[in-house]
């Protein structure tokens, strides 16, 4: 169990688990660019989805301009999100 400053995520760890091709777990954050750069000076490199239209950070803006994603993977290769609406 870990505390994400006050809701409880339970990981569990499961023999032979693959990761998937999209987003498993995903958090909203007040200002996605902040946030993509704090990560990336902890060595963390947002995905590129080829088509997509990412900025050069890795964010996402919906055709409304109402919401912004950035994808990224855990060390095993599992799909995390960043949402910024």
């Amino acid at each position: 169990m870990y505390d994400l400053d006050g809701v409880p995520l339970r990981v569990t760890e499961v023999p032979g688990h693959l990761a998937s091709a999209h987003p498993v777990l995903g958090w909203q954050v007040p200002d996605i660019a902040a946030t993509v750069r704090a990560l990336a000076a902890k060595g963390v490199a947002m995905t590129i989805y080829e088509g997509m239209g990412q900025d050069a950070l890795g964010i996402w803006t919906s055709p409304d301009g109402a919401a912004k994603v950035a994808f990224f993977a855990d060390p095993d290769g599992n799909g995390l999100s960043l949402t910024q609406a």
